[in-house]
């Protein structure tokens, strides 16, 4: 039997190319509903929306500087301090002063705001409840499995995925 050709690192096998590109198509699609999911009818307003998803890598990671955040949800500095001005005015974050650098603050979630992350994953878990009422438990658990490793292997391929070695250590979630 000859020998397999030498692959290029990175590159997948040439019976899996086909699913890997049928896959990278399917992406452009899954961005375009995302952005419809998020304009869905909701309690909430877009402009106070786009602010309060903030809170979410907020409650996970913990306290975070400004600028740290806006490397974790990958946005304009500029756009997140506009955001975040909007939390700190409605009660949701507070800045405290960083311990390890005194000119230095850091963003903290409010117990409203933890309130107000509880309902917006209460919303969203709704939405997507009553959109996948058709699917079995298995081939949820397996679809969420899948995702999340996805997920996490499209973090990880970023140049500044918080888990690389020349990131500072980030809090990590408790359990």
């Amino acid at each position: 039997m000859p020998a397999s050709p030498p692959r290029v690192a990175g590159t997948p096998a040439p019976h899996r190319a086909a699913e890997v590109r049928r896959l990278a198509e399917q992406f452009p699609r899954l961005i375009r509903l995302v952005h419809a999911f998020k304009s869905l009818p909701s309690a909430i307003d877009g402009r106070e929306r786009a602010a309060l998803v903030l809170l979410f890598p907020l409650t996970r990671l913990g306290p975070l500087r400004q600028s740290a955040l806006a490397e974790v949800v990958h946005a304009d500095p500029s756009t997140v301090s506009r955001h975040v001005a909007s939390l700190v005015e409605q009660g949701l974050v507070q800045r405290v002063a960083d311990e390890n650098d005194g000119r230095a603050s850091l963003l903290v979630v409010t117990d409203a705001g933890h309130a107000a992350v509880e309902r917006l994953a209460e919303e969203r878990t709704a939405q997507l409840g009553a959109m996948l009422t058709g699917w079995s438990d298995t081939d949820l658990a397996t679809l969420t499995g899948l995702f999340g490793r996805l997920l996490d292997d499209l973090t990880a391929a970023l140049p500044s995925d918080p888990r690389s070695p020349s990131a500072p250590p980030v809090p990590r979630e408790q359990s």
